[in-house]
């Protein structure tokens, strides 16, 4: 499913103009990212947790050279997703 079918089925359902649901789609996924970036941690009951996860630094090879790298540290986003939703799409 992509934006725009998620923002033309909240107009439907809500009775919004596709604008205003437009609008709320993108104020949900910015407080998301805010979450993440200031407390590290976004949990939405029923859909599952997304948490910042710090890569320690790391050596690796250039696969062209075959010559040893750094590969910098960094931050990633990991999701669990929540027993209710694992379960029910394992029905």
């Amino acid at each position: 499913m992509t934006k725009l079918e998620i923002v033309a089925n909240l107009s439907d359902e809500l009775g919004l103009s596709k604008k205003e649901a437009g609008q709320a789609y993108d104020i949900v996924v910015a407080k998301i990212i805010e979450g993440l970036k200031v407390e590290g941690k976004v949990a939405i009951n029923g859909l599952g947790t997304f948490q910042v996860k710090e890569r320690a630094a790391r050596e690796g090879r250039n696969p062209a050279t075959g010559d040893t790298i750094v590969i910098p540290a960094s931050k990633n986003v990991a999701f669990k997703v929540a027993k209710v939703l694992k379960d029910d799409l394992n029905k």
